[in-house]
């Protein structure tokens, strides 16, 4: 990890963030659940569909990286429990156009809410100086949503006279249902994708 003037980060930088996003978003997930047991992929195409539809399911595809077929798959059980709407574009017979219905939406609204409020608990209990810290870093953090990856990032630095700090319990695969980072949410539901929060 470096800053624009190249310098490297030190070597437990770089896990302790990683493990710092993973675990806060697995708690976020935990604190919002739904009874369709939806994945990770469900509720993130849900989103897309909130946020860019109606639209043709290549265009979503494109959206969430994904192929096509696959995700046709993923929109199935979203369109069977009435969460999206499939219907012809009217610009072109051949193609079908799929939009979030509002119980889609309702579902969206209430996840966000809820994991907004466990946030919003968190942060009140923080000492001032650490909500301005927190507030200074928001730029920083959301820089790195849309940080380019042009070429391989350089080796961190280790941090004269520590070893490297050592991370603490599995991280799931970047993906996995039903979560990113969690595979398992409270009474047995799943966990959901970022936005969707």
């Amino acid at each position: 990890m470096t800053d624009t003037d190249g310098r490297v980060a030190p070597s437990s930088a770089v896990p302790r963030l990683r493990l710092v996003i993973a675990r806060l978003y697995r708690q976020l997930a935990q604190a919002s659940g739904d009874d369709l047991n939806l994945t990770y992929a469900q509720l993130s195409a849900l989103a897309r569909t909130q946020e860019h539809g109606p639209l043709r399911i290549g265009e979503l595809a494109a959206h969430e990286q994904v192929a096509a077929p696959s995700l046709t798959r993923t929109m199935g059980p979203l369109i069977a429990a009435g969460l999206v709407t499939k219907h012809p574009d009217p610009s072109d017979g051949r193609s079908w156009l799929v939009s979030i219905t509002p119980a889609g939406g309702d579902l969206l609204g209430r996840i966000r809410r809820e994991r907004s409020e466990l946030l919003a608990r968190r942060i009140a209990r923080l000492e001032p100086d650490r909500l301005d810290a927190l507030l200074a870093a928001l730029p920083v953090l959301e820089q790195l949503l849309t940080e380019p990856e042009s070429e391989p990032a350089p080796e961190p630095v280790p941090e004269s006279g520590q070893e490297q700090e050592q991370e603490q319990g599995p991280e799931p695969a970047p993906g996995s249902a039903p979560g990113a980072e969690a595979q398992a949410a409270p009474r047995g539901k799943k966990a959901h994708t970022p936005e969707s929060g």
